[in-house]
């Protein structure tokens, strides 16, 4: 039987981006996106899978991006991400099995552990691809990774 995602998840530092953080001597910063990636969650979205976007930190490049996707749900600055995932599946009526996670690092982990379904780039830390049922993606953080989880999710997943 085919899980059921309702729901696609995602870290942004490690996962949505390469984790560099570049910074000039004017103090702007920047992150590298995927347009890959930006293209899979509006192919979840015409699938009619809600997505959403859960960091530590705060920046407006996310929020710019967030916007830019569309993506349903931004949440900045949260330090307990499987806390929030549950007020968002309790908020969609919808059961923590039926969502799909993607991180990286150590942070991301419990929210991994709960996840109907787990995915990490290729390049998360050791913890983390060690977790057990954890789906290791070929590409790396902000190179694909998150488009590679989302053709997975459309081609081994339902959302009847």
């Amino acid at each position: 039987m085919k899980k059921i995602i309702r729901l696609f998840v995602t870290d942004v530092d490690g996962t949505l981006t390469d984790g560099g953080m570049y910074y000039t001597n004017s103090g702007d910063e920047f992150k590298k996106f995927n347009a890959q990636d930006g293209m899979g969650i509006h192919l979840l979205r015409d699938k009619g899978i809600k997505t959403a976007i859960i960091t530590n930190e705060n920046t407006q490049i996310v929020e710019r991006r967030a916007k830019k996707l569309k993506v349903d749900f931004l949440h900045q600055a949260v330090d307990d991400k499987l806390e929030m995932i549950k007020t968002l599946c309790k908020q969609l009526q919808i059961p923590i099995e039926e969502c799909a996670y993607i991180g990286d690092d150590v942070n991301d982990m419990e929210a991994l552990e709960h996840a109907g379904l787990s995915a990490c780039p290729a390049n998360a830390v050791t913890a983390v691809k060690a977790m057990k049922g954890i789906l290791i993606l070929k590409s790396g953080g902000g190179n694909g990774a998150v488009r590679e989880f989302i053709e997975y999710i459309l081609n081994e997943c339902t959302n009847d």
